[in-house]
């Protein structure tokens, strides 16, 4: 007499299991994950030059350089300190945001995220990592690019709690604009093409802007760039918050383009990472 035995349930693929145990699971595997990149960071130093020297070179660079033909009072280097700061502020973060591409696709180039696969995590906590990992370069050029400016000199003349609060909204706007390179991480085939398509986009938009340089001088043709352009709008909110004046319709216009560019750009990215993973 023999005695039926069910069949043995499969064993769950390496790459699934333990994916939907918990709801949002992915929120402390992505933690993890950005907490592996800041470990990378750590390692290899050297990568954050983008984030540490380059600001302070163009600090010193525009300050003294050029600072005393653009400033129009005659106060020199510190009558442009004030202007010059915030914009270059925005300028050092906003380009830092496509190292975050380029070391997404660095990394698929590596087959990391082929042994992200293998792990039991939600198959986003990889990308949102990446990104979140990427803010700690961000947070790291802002603190030394205000240091450096209070060493020489600058104040933050509308409190302190203004000039925090204009650290945290460009911090934001970088993980809002970050989502762009992010996509372009995903689709072009090299880290090289990624920076260039990246650099192509930013000299424009940063240059282009009243970064450095009041607008009302400018040809027709780039004031009329300028108005369209989100980095002008941010430079403005900043200065406000930091130096005093109005912010209102700056702000909105910002926050109106941080909003769209998280939800174009991260559907995007998502989308295209879906389809590499």
């Amino acid at each position: 007499m023999s005695t039926a035995t069910a069949p043995a349930a499969p064993a769950p693929t390496p790459g699934h299991a333990g994916r939907r145990h918990r709801p949002f699971a992915w929120v402390e595997q992505s933690l993890t994950l950005a907490w592996r990149n800041i470990v990378r960071i750590r390692q290899n130093p050297e990568a954050l030059a983008d984030v540490t020297f380059q600001p302070i070179i163009f600090l010193v660079l525009f300050l003294f350089v050029f600072g005393g033909a653009i400033a129009s009072g005659g106060g020199g280097w510190r009558e442009y300190l004030p202007y010059l700061l915030p914009g270059l502020l925005v300028q050092t973060v906003v380009f830092s945001t496509m190292g975050t591409g380029v070391g997404l696709n660095d990394d698929f180039a590596k087959g990391v995220f082929d042994r992200f696969r293998s792990l039991p995590i939600a198959r986003i906590a990889p990308l949102v990592g990446a990104v979140l990992g990427d803010a700690v370069r961000y947070m790291l050029s802002i603190v030394i690019l205000m240091g450096t400016g209070f060493v020489l000199g600058f104040r933050f003349e509308n409190g302190v709690g203004y000039g925090l609060l204009a650290c945290g909204l460009v911090l934001l706007f970088a993980l809002s604009l970050c989502w762009i390179w992010v996509w372009l991480g995903l689709k072009l085939k090299t880290a090289q093409g990624v920076q260039g398509v990246a650099i192509l986009v930013m000299f424009p938009l940063t240059f282009g802007s009243n970064v450095f340089v009041q607008t009302d001088t400018m040809p027709g043709f780039l004031q009329a760039f300028v108005d369209v352009n989100p980095v002008r709008y941010l430079v403005d909110t900043m200065r406000g918050m930091m130096l005093g004046g109005d912010i209102q319709r700056p702000l909105l216009i910002t926050l109106a383009w941080m909003v769209g560019l998280v939800a174009v750009f991260a559907p995007l990215a998502i989308r295209a990472y879906r389809r590499r993973t």
